[in-house]
């Protein structure tokens, strides 16, 4: 038993054990111990107890962030998912690398369209300037090819070059030297000022009807009476109509009086009804954007007969897709009739070109009774960042909000040449905010605008 106890006791011993040196005198030994160090530590103590304190608050902190942590999860994981789902579309990017083999194949496509149209051009005109398309449109189609292969071509710079040859064949295609037409003011350039306005008042119903169109008969070559004034006053809800009120003489116009009614459609949701502030009479007839649709209408004033023409392009904005906006936006304004010296005109927005304008040429053949469009240019403003726009010896002339009181025509693009110009800053009065509608009379370079239920007119200058 002692055996067993003895090196506890010895490793009890030894693990206390403090060794002191000593002197040994008459059969004794003497050595001086110093106690103080079975003192209890209490410094150490206190030390130790100041790092617990700060551990356990710091796991309090911890658990608090670990709570709030899995409170917010199920909201992070909503987020994460509906970022999934967003950049699904967009999966086939990293997949199949930036170009698919379909939108190559679509771009090609057009590509070779464009080169069967220079190709008739050049036929026809064999000039420097479709020469030198023949030639752009040969180093497009070699940049098309490298991207078969690799990503070093970009496919917007290439669309962008695109969209610029295409707009210079258009411009080469079918338009006479005399494009800019007979007028001499035409030469000149774009319009140099904008009067005050010669012509305030309101509408003929109220000036709660906000929104609509209205002008002068604006054919210039036109059998009929080049005098009649015409109302087209959006009636239901501001954005749909079917009536046009007529008006022989600017003094019957001005009185409101002898005015005769006419209904092109049977109902304002009808498909030959009107939608938005899109009308212009030109000769005979009457050019608005037809109900819910990408068309354009044509009422034959004297038969009463309805004809209509699809719009060209990718996604055609309509029913509140493309309207023009700026400060507000002008409730269904995606498709816009103009007519100037050189004939019929519609603006609009398209998906293919990001919701930035497009112009159309409009000419209505009256031996087969059919609208057609014969040219179509694509600009790279944004509709949306314009007010309104009209159209004014071949070039388009687009608006900004400045105040309640002003705007301001601020771009141009000239279908002739394809160029454009957004340095332009020409003030344009009104009486109220809003602008439903801008269209200018190539009889008496006039432009008129529909002013929040008010209709002003201005003289343009060149």
């Amino acid at each position: 038993m002692m055996l067993l106890l003895f090196p506890l006791l010895l490793s009890t011993v030894q693990t206390w054990a403090y060794r002191v040196p000593g002197q040994k005198k008459s059969d004794s030994c003497r050595c001086d111990v110093n106690t103080t160090i079975w003192s209890f530590p209490a410094l150490r103590y206190e030390a130790v107890q100041q790092q617990v304190e700060t551990c356990e608050t710091s796991l309090h902190g911890l658990q608090q962030q670990v709570l709030v942590s899995s409170q917010r999860l199920p909201d992070i994981q909503v987020q994460i998912s509906n970022l999934t789902a967003r950049l699904e579309p967009y999966q086939y990017l990293h997949d199949r690398g930036l170009y698919t083999a379909l939108s190559i194949r679509l771009l090609g496509q057009e590509l070779s369209q464009l080169e069967t149209d220079i190709t008739v051009v050049h036929g026809q005109l064999n000039n420097d300037q479709s020469q030198k398309l023949h030639k752009e449109v040969g180093k497009l189609r070699k940049d098309v090819l490298k991207m078969h292969m690799s990503d070093t071509v970009n496919m917007k710079t290439v669309k962008e070059k695109l969209r610029y040859l295409k707009n210079n064949v258009e411009s080469c295609k079918s338009i006479p030297k005399d494009f800019r037409g007979q007028n001499r003011y035409c030469m000149k350039g774009l319009i140099t000022n904008i009067s005050e306005p010669v012509t305030t008042k309101i509408n003929p119903y109220d000036k709660n009807h906000v929104s609509g169109s209205w002008g002068k008969q604006a054919q210039m070559d036109s059998e009929s009476d080049t005098e009649t004034y015409w109302v087209q006053t959006l009636t239901s809800s501001n954005i749909y109509g079917n009536i046009v009120r007529l008006y022989q003489t600017y003094k019957d116009f001005m009185r409101s009086a002898n005015h005769r009614d006419a209904t092109f459609s049977s109902s304002v949701t009808a498909p030959t009804a009107i939608e938005g502030p899109s009308a212009v009479m030109y000769g005979d007839g009457l050019y608005y954007h037809c109900y819910r649709s990408a068309d354009i209408c044509r009422y034959d004033l004297k038969t009463n007969e309805v004809k209509r023409v699809t719009l060209p392009g990718t996604g055609v904005g309509f029913n509140n897709k493309f309207p023009y906006c700026y400060y507000e936006c002008r409730s269904n304004s995606d498709v816009d009739v103009e007519a100037d010296e050189t004939g019929l005109w519609a603006l609009y927005a398209t998906v293919g070109n990001h919701g930035n304008l497009v112009v159309s040429k409009l000419f209505w053949d009256d031996d087969s009774k059919t609208i057609n469009v014969s040219q179509t240019w694509e600009t790279r403003l944004f509709k949306k960042a314009a007010t309104n726009a009209f159209m004014v010896c071949g070039v388009m002339y687009a608006t900004r909000y400045v105040d309640e009181y002003r705007e301001e025509v601020f771009y141009a693009f000239d279908t002739a040449t394809g160029k454009e110009d957004n340095s332009l800053a020409l003030p344009l009065e009104k009486v109220a905010k809003g602008v439903a509608s801008l269209s200018y009379n190539p009889v008496n370079r006039q432009i008129y605008m529909y002013n929040d239920g008010y209709l002003l007119a201005f003289q343009a200058y060149f």
